[in-house]
């Protein structure tokens, strides 16, 4: 059996260079890979294209690598949380896409799945459609979008063992999973790093032919994006 096992986040996301594309899991901040995220800052690679649902917040997630001016092009679906995300685009420092969500999620299955384009209805006829093919199936109009390319694909799973295979967990299965094998190197950091044979593979999410690097991740915040609280009647 291979053992995809790395060291450390260091050794992981070794190859990163400037200019680079990286496709980055998660839900908000539910499942995001933290510690890539502050390798990235510490390596202070720049002119990046993050593909990744949201941008974090101002000070945690991809907000971190916005505070450095380290991101060139966002290109998301959800961006709403971040002030500091915000004030760039508006200035026009940064470059963004913005990216129907359930289109997101499928330009990345598309390029795990190796197929270079898909139709879909979502857009049709606003400003995503602009310069792009469209077609009519079935007396109903579509898009065609392109998959993704990608360098690198950072995601966070809560167990995972030598060979690469993934579980997640809970809302951590929004985008991770489909980002797994859509770059060409697929960085997993996971909660718990088990032998090969740990899993019950009745419940593995993704199998490790689509991940290249995994590593024991540490320090996880695993914060609450809006903490909503019922007050005593």
């Amino acid at each position: 059996m291979i053992n995809k096992t790395v060291p450390n986040v260091t050794t992981a996301l070794k190859g990163v260079k400037d200019g680079m594309t990286f496709m980055l899991g998660g839900f908000g901040l539910c499942g995001i890979p933290e510690n890539a995220i502050a390798e990235l800052v510490r390596l202070g690679v720049k002119d990046i294209t993050c593909i990744s649902n949201n941008a974090g917040v101002d000070d945690f997630g991809l907000g971190l690598l916005l505070q450095k001016h380290q991101i060139k092009k966002m290109v998301s679906s959800y961006v709403g949380e971040n002030d500091e995300f915000e004030r760039q685009m508006l200035s026009g420092e940064l470059e963004v896409e913005l990216t129907p969500q359930g289109t997101l999620a499928e330009k990345c299955r598309a390029a795990q799945a190796g197929f270079p384009a898909f139709y879909t209805p979502a857009g049709y006829g606003t400003e995503v459609a602009e310069g792009k093919e469209t077609r009519e199936f079935n007396g109903k109009m579509y898009v065609l979008e392109e998959a993704f390319k990608a360098d690198y694909a950072f995601v966070k799973a809560w167990k995972g063992d030598a060979a690469g295979n993934l579980i997640f967990k809970g809302t951590a299965r929004n985008f991770n999973p489909n980002m797994c094998g859509a770059a060409t190197i697929t960085v997993a950091e996971v909660e718990e790093l088990l032998p090969v044979g740990s899993l019950n593979p009745n419940e593995i999410h993704i199998p490790g032919i689509f991940v290249q690097r995994i590593f024991q991740g540490k320090n996880y915040e695993k914060r609450i994006e809006q903490r909503t609280v019922r007050t005593k009647s």
